[in-house]
């Protein structure tokens, strides 16, 4: 599939690694800028999405540097603690970098989007189904999930605004087979680029109608019932 993103303007949080990183190379890729900011040390944009300075310094510098916007990717991974362990510090923490800075990115970058730009915001398959102890990663991801269809409303029709829930999704390069790959019905585990080329479709004017949407994205994982001695699946307790 061909894109027109020569020149355009693309911010990704969370761009140093895994699906932020490969979200950047397509970008790259189909001849766009891109500014990626990550808390990891690299070639780009170094620091906290959590920290609301970092983050009005970042939106200048992108302003200063483009003089405006056309895709933001809102893809920084936020801690994952339970309950049992989770601080009120820590689950405040995961909340700021999964739904709190996408907001208010968002709002920074308001008055330099340009006509026609769109928002991606990636969730997660857990903003439906959980892991014992995860509640501060899911929280966020439900967060922000809920968020999407808000600021949908609230921009449109200048900006839409999107987010994508990745299923099992390996960023090591690692091979799964066996049952770790057979629970998902589409037979294997999910790579970086299955989430990558679905942001790069939803920025694109082939996705122009499609607004406050949460598309999962799981290898129809979350999609299989299952039971005890189904299957051959067996629960030993």
């Amino acid at each position: 599939m061909e894109y027109n993103f020569k020149d355009k303007v693309v911010v990704v949080t969370g761009g140093a690694s895994g699906i932020g990183r490969c979200i950047a190379e397509l970008f790259r890729a189909e001849g766009a800028y891109v500014e990626v900011i990550d808390i990891a040390e690299g070639n780009h944009y170094t620091g906290d999405v959590a920290d609301k300075n970092v983050l009005e310094e970042f939106a200048e510098y992108v302003i200063r540097k483009h003089g405006h916007i056309d895709y933001l990717v809102n893809n920084a991974k936020p801690l994952m603690k339970g309950i049992e362990d989770c601080t009120y510090e820590e689950f405040n923490y995961a909340l700021n970098v999964g739904v709190t800075a996408s907001f208010y990115l968002t709002k920074l970058f308001l008055p330099y989007f340009r006509s026609g730009s769109s928002v991606v915001n990636i969730s997660s398959s857990r903003d439906r189904m959980s892991q014992p102890q995860t509640e501060s990663y899911t929280a966020a991801k439900g967060g922000i999930a809920a968020l999407t269809h808000a600021l949908a409303v609230s921009l449109g029709p200048k900006i839409r605004v999107n987010s994508i829930s990745p299923g099992w999704i390996d960023t090591h390069g690692d091979t799964w087979d066996g049952p770790d790959a057979l629970q998902q019905p589409a037979g294997r585990v999910g790579r970086p680029e299955d989430i990558a080329h679905m942001v790069l479709y939803l920025c694109s004017d082939k996705a122009s109608f499609i607004t406050g949407e949460n598309i999962v994205i799981d290898g129809g994982m979350t999609k299989l019932m299952i039971y005890h001695n189904d299957n051959g699946w067996n629960l030993s307790l």
